[in-house]
């Protein structure tokens, strides 16, 4: 099950223990992927390759890319509740 890099519609896929969630400025990859000498492990691989050559495909039809994208996080300064 591949999805489109980048749009982000509440997209996750998770495969053995690793997690791909999808989003419009970033994609989070998070978690475990045990690989062995399996088929199991075999087909993650393949399903896992997929995906990161997707991701490769839609950054390297972008025009132009900064050399670095900040975090997309929005944060303020909180008062100190101590």
């Amino acid at each position: 099950m591949a999805f489109t890099p980048f749009r982000d519609e509440g997209e996750s896929l998770s495969i053995g223990g690793l997690t791909l969630e999808n989003g419009n400025v970033r994609i989070a990859l998070y978690g475990r992927l045990d690989i062995r000498r399996d088929q199991e492990s075999l087909k993650n691989l393949l399903v896992l390759k997929e995906q990161i050559d997707a991701i490769i495909v839609s950054l390297d039809a972008q025009k132009s890319l900064p050399a670095q994208a900040s975090s997309g996080e929005v944060t303020h300064e909180m008062k100190n509740p101590f």
